[in-house]
Order: C-alpha cells, then structure tokens, then sequence
C-alpha cells in the first residue's frame, strides 16, 4: 500500500513536469565515438562526481542520500539526465531538490537507475537480436523501452516520456553511467 501510495505522490507532484528536451543539440558539445569508455578503477559514484556535465544528477544523487548505493559492490547501470535536462525543467526542477522534496527525488532517481552492467553496445545488441525493443525493469520498479533507429537509443518510460542516449557511456568498477538527454519524469 506504501508503494503504491508513494507511486501516487511522486506521479502527482510531478504531474506538472513534462520532459522537455535541452535548449539546442543536446549532444553537440560532447565528442562521441559510440564506445563506452573505461574508467579504470573508479566507482559510479567518484565518476558521476567527476562528470562536469552530470553535475546537477550527481547533486540530486547526493543529496536524495543514494549515492552511497554507486559506492559498494553491486553493479548498476544509472541513466544521467544531463545539466541541461534539468535546467529544461525550470522550477520544477528546481522544487526537486528541496528537502520537502526529498521522497519524490529518491522515486524519480530510482527510475533512472537499471540494475546490472549494460553498456549500450549491450542494449544495442540485445535490440538488434530481439528485432525490436527491449523492456528493462528499473530499481525503481517502473519499465522502460529500449529501442534505436540507426546507432541511435533511445529509452522510453511506460507513460510515454522519452530520452535519447547523448555523448560517451563511462564504464566503471560497479556499473555504467549512460548520459541521456531529459529527465525521465512522470508525466
């Protein structure tokens, strides 16, 4: 009953969130190769940190108290709304990152964090050897939609908001770090 309460709240308070897309080519200023990059011997959480266009999702990651989880030994793949998709969603946003707000930042985290270690050579893989999209529970406990058109992926939540996967993926000690180009909020 508390989850489903909770699901409620988040979808409620976010109702008035819509997933805008970044002011611009989104993707215009990060040089890609279409490989994911190896970060040695860092955890998620010291290259989230490290990230200057993910800084806003790593602030949210740390002050919603979930960054711990990208420090231990668990593998996760976490789906970074950029520092522009946030700044798309104004004020919202805004109000995201206050304490009050605190219980809707963890659920509408949680959504954007996928466990396990896929990289998207792995998710492009499996859409090409499935002949279509591919369904991923999140940690969550909502779905997304994996699907391409081309070398481009694009994820997909059930309500129908979207992201496309911008510049390089980060591979890290526990897991993989897939900058995309919006916040994946409830409708």
């Amino acid at each position: 009953m508390t989850k489903i309460r909770n699901r409620f709240a988040l979808s409620l308070a976010l109702s008035g969130l819509v997933l805008l897309p970044a002011c611009g080519d989104a993707g215009s200023d990060v040089e890609t190769d279409g490989a994911t990059h190896s970060n040695g011997s860092q955890t998620m959480a010291a290259t989230l940190g490290a990230a200057s266009d993910l800084s806003t999702v790593n602030q949210a990651f740390v002050s919603s108290d979930l960054m711990g989880v990208f420090d231990g030994v668990g593998s996760y793949t976490l789906l970074a709304p950029r520092d522009e998709a946030f700044e798309a969603l104004g004020e919202a946003g805004e109000q995201l990152m206050t304490e009050e707000q605190r219980p809707l930042l963890v659920g509408l985290l949680r959504d954007h964090m996928l466990p396990g270690y896929l990289r998207p050579e792995d998710i492009l893989s499996a859409i090409e050897s499935q002949g279509g999209e591919v369904t991923v529970t999140t940690m969550g406990g909502g779905d997304v939609v994996f699907s391409s058109e081309g070398d481009t992926l694009t994820v997909t939540r059930d309500d129908g908001t979207s992201a496309t996967f911008v510049g390089n993926a980060e591979a890290a000690t526990n897991g993989v770090i897939i900058p995309i180009d919006g916040v994946l909020a409830p409708q």
